[in-house]
């Protein structure tokens, strides 16, 4: 008692379960979340290649399952990430969607395309381009300078740097979105 706990650390309440499956069964009334319903909730209607890539490849790091659909615990889970997750297990997430091909190693051309479509989501006012920002990444990340970014220096690395880790840790502003758009009471 007396302790006070931050958003990260908390679990999510089961009374706010409740309000987000009615939300969840509104939105999806099969129960099952399929990958352009997906990009429909999260407003990314462009034929940009990279950003149907990006939200496939976030829809895929979601679907656990892989039976490529979001049911509801899937969708939970991702949500408690989002809003409540500690930042280890939002920079493994991070790694595991940068990591295209699920090899256990980023290189240059996987970081490159996260790194151009968060560059078009977040509208910022970046003052580098994105092999720019990859060729910093990597002479930051890189340790071994093997060309490669393991998930150990990828954590390490993404630590050590702000600017590194507000890249990295892949938060398009998650939180605000979902507060807006599900946290609301039904």
């Amino acid at each position: 008692m007396g302790q006070i706990q931050s958003d990260e650390d908390m679990e999510v309440e089961l009374a706010d379960i409740q309000p987000l499956y009615t939300k969840f069964m509104r939105e999806c009334p099969s129960g099952a979340l399929h990958l352009h319903e997906f990009r429909k909730i999260f407003g990314v209607q462009s034929t940009s290649e990279d950003e149907a890539l990006y939200m496939e490849t976030l829809f895929k790091s979601i679907d656990t399952n892989r039976d490529d659909v979001i049911d509801f615990m899937e969708f939970v889970a991702a949500v408690h990430l989002v809003l409540r997750g500690k930042l280890e297990d939002r920079l493994k997430w991070s790694f595991k969607v940068y990591d295209r091909d699920d090899n256990g190693k980023l290189d240059r051309q996987e970081v490159k395309r996260v790194i151009k479509v968060i560059c078009q989501l977040k509208k910022s006012h970046i003052n580098m381009t994105p092999s720019a920002i990859c060729d910093r990444i990597f002479e930051l990340l890189d340790e071994n300078k093997d060309g490669q970014i393991s998930l150990s220096e990828f954590m390490e690395g993404a630590q050590k740097d702000a600017w590194i880790m507000d890249l990295l840790k892949l938060d398009t502003n998650a939180r605000g979105w979902f507060r807006e758009n599900w946290g609301k009471k039904t």
